[in-house]
């Protein structure tokens, strides 16, 4: 990641929200055929990846 992002897993269709360090807001549509596909897929990528978006924001919020 070049720039802190803050991931959310969101509602209305399946889609992760990136908010980034400077405020802006990317919808980053997942392109799954159900939504138990695209939920197994952000519950997998949190799992994986938990420590490195957490390490991003501490790094983020020591600025």
């Amino acid at each position: 990641m070049h720039e802190t992002e803050y991931l959310f897993y969101s509602h209305g269709f399946a889609h992760k929200d990136v908010i980034r360090a400077n405020g802006e807001v990317v919808k980053q549509p997942l392109f799954f055929e159900t939504y138990n596909i695209a939920f197994t897929f952000a519950t997998l990528d949190l799992k994986m990846n938990w420590r490195q978006y957490k390490e991003s924001l501490e790094k983020e919020l020591r600025k």
